[in-house]
Parts: C-alpha cells; structure tokens; sequence
C-alpha cells in the first residue's frame, strides 16, 4: 500500500474515558518507529459523566483543523460520535458505533476495526472451533462488533445475553441481514446454563472480568470441558472466565489478539502502510508483562475503563 507516498509524519489520537493506561498509543507509535514514520499519538482522555453531543462535534472539528489523520474512539462515545462524522463505513452504519475516524482533507469517515479485529483474533486463535451455536455474554458496542464478527464466521446461531433487553434486541435487529440466527436469553443462571449446555462457545464482551469489575460473567460451574471460551478483556490478560475454562479443560482465547488487530487495522487506515501484526503482537506481550510487572510493586491504580474494546 502506498497511500502515504513520500509522506513521513502523522499526527493521530485516541478519545475516550479513563484512558491514561491505554496500551493503544505504544502499539501505534512502536509500529510506525519499525517504518520509520514521524508519529505522535495523543490522548485526548474525556470526564467521567455524560459527554454532550457538542462537545465531541467540538473536539472532532478542531482535530480536523489541526490536522489530524485519525483518531480512534472509545468507551463511552463510539456510538454518541457516529452522527457527526460525514461518511459511515459499512460496518458502523450496521452496527452504529465506531471505534476509529479517518480524516483526509476536512473530510471524516467512521470505521469498526473491533468487528475485524475479532474476526481476525478468532481465525488466529481458534481456527478449528465449532460455530454453529456461540453463546454471547453483551450487548452493548463491543458486543454489537464481536456479533457482527461472530456473523462473518459463520456462526448459524448465536444465543445472545445481556440484562439489558432493549440492548439486546438492538444488536439482533443489527443482524437481520445477516444469516445468523439470533436468540435472546434472559440473564439467569438457570437460561445461560441451558444455553450454554448446547452450544460450542462463548464469548465475553461483557465488562465483567475487567480490573474495575472483577469476578467471572458467568459461574465457573456452568462452563464444561469441549466448550471453547473467548474473552475480549485485556485488562487483565488471564481474567477469572479464562482462568476458569482453562481448568477444566477449554479451549480458550484471550484479548490480547482483539487488541493488537484492532490497533493494526486503525494503523493501517491511518496510515495506508501494512502492519506488521507479529511485532504488534510482541510489542503487546512486552506491555503488558512490563504493567503486570509494575502492579506487582506499586499501590493498585485508580479504576479504568480502557481494558476492553467497548
């Protein structure tokens, strides 16, 4: 790809809530060092509380005036922000969140790369799993992406949980193109376990798992030996669910794939230039042993809400 023809400085960044500890900004600046790309990355980290619709047009608009490439979009305005950009991948506009905006001449365009970048984690990490019924734990925009995903991977029948019921319908009838079957089951112990007695997998895209939620999204006594068990949290790598599944036998897949594809892909629209996603991958490992390695002789950290793609 060479989009970026003799073009040797980028200027990109990340919008969001709680995102200081992001390990998104590393990924990005440590890929375009190994090409030799000029690439400041900033963090553009948001309040807590609601964030007006005024406020995120303001934000966009002076990214554009300051010339900005890019930016990548988190939790909580992937969806607030999807109205303000001018142009809608199709997969935002299937979806109605965005997790990344490509600025070319004054000119905004919203994409998903947590929709490919869990594709393309999955046909890495579990090639060879069953699909034909994958229980969903998540309804809200991570799990809206992850479905849409799960979708593209031929999964016949996906079995959709999430407390929220008007949450859940929305992401079913984002699917009704699709020829994916989607069931809503309550979320009890009693229906997730039935559900999940018949299926082949399960996917957490809940934030359940995550430093500031801790615990398991489901009793580790309904997971079974054969059932495959994704995760897209990432902080922490190993959370309860996959400690869980890991000892009795499953196969699992953790964040870290999630994370480091979305990334590549963002850099890649970006940029125009091919990612090398095996150094990504490493350039993740290094992180995220680094932190781990800090934790364990620091105070424990204020909460965040960066540890998944939602």
């Amino acid at each position: 790809m060479s989009a970026s023809g003799a073009r040797r400085s980028w200027l990109t960044g990340l919008i969001g809530h709680g995102i200081g500890p992001s390990l998104t900004p590393e990924l990005h600046e440590r890929e375009a060092e190994r090409q030799g790309l000029r690439y400041v990355y900033k963090v553009i980290d948001l309040p807590s509380g609601p964030v007006g619709a005024g406020r995120l047009e303001q934000l966009l608009a002076s990214a554009v005036e300051l010339g900005f490439d890019g930016l990548n979009v988190t939790h909580p305005v992937k969806q607030s922000m999807v109205p303000l950009v001018q142009e809608l991948s199709p997969a935002v506009a299937a979806i109605g969140a965005l997790n990344t905006v490509l600025i070319r001449d004054g000119h905004t365009v919203g994409h998903n790369t947590d929709v490919s970048g869990f594709r393309r984690a999955f046909a890495d990490g579990l090639p060879e799993a069953d699909r034909d019924r994958v229980v969903l734990l998540g309804a809200g925009g991570a799990g809206t992406a992850v479905a849409h995903a799960l979708a593209d991977l031929d999964v016949r029948r996906l079995l959709v949980v999430d407390p929220d019921r008007r949450r859940a319908e929305a992401l079913g009838d984002s699917l009704r193109d699709r020829t994916v079957e989607v069931e809503l089951v309550p979320a009890s112990d009693e229906h997730v376990a039935a559900a999940l007695a018949s299926s082949d997998g399960l996917v957490n895209a809940s934030p359940m798992g995550m430093a500031a939620h801790p615990g398991p999204p489901v009793r580790a006594t309904l997971l079974r030996p054969g059932l495959w068990v994704a995760d897209i949290v990432y902080r922490p790598l190993d959370t309860a669910l996959l400690s869980a599944a890991r000892h009795l036998g499953c196969t699992v897949l953790s964040g870290a794939g999630m994370a480091v594809h979305q990334a590549a892909d963002a850099f890649e629209l970006i940029t125009g230039l091919s990612a090398d996603r095996r150094a990504m991958l490493h350039d993740f490992d290094d992180l995220a042993a680094a932190e781990t390695s800090a934790e364990t002789t620091q105070p424990p950290a204020r909460d965040t809400t960066e540890g998944r793609k939602d």
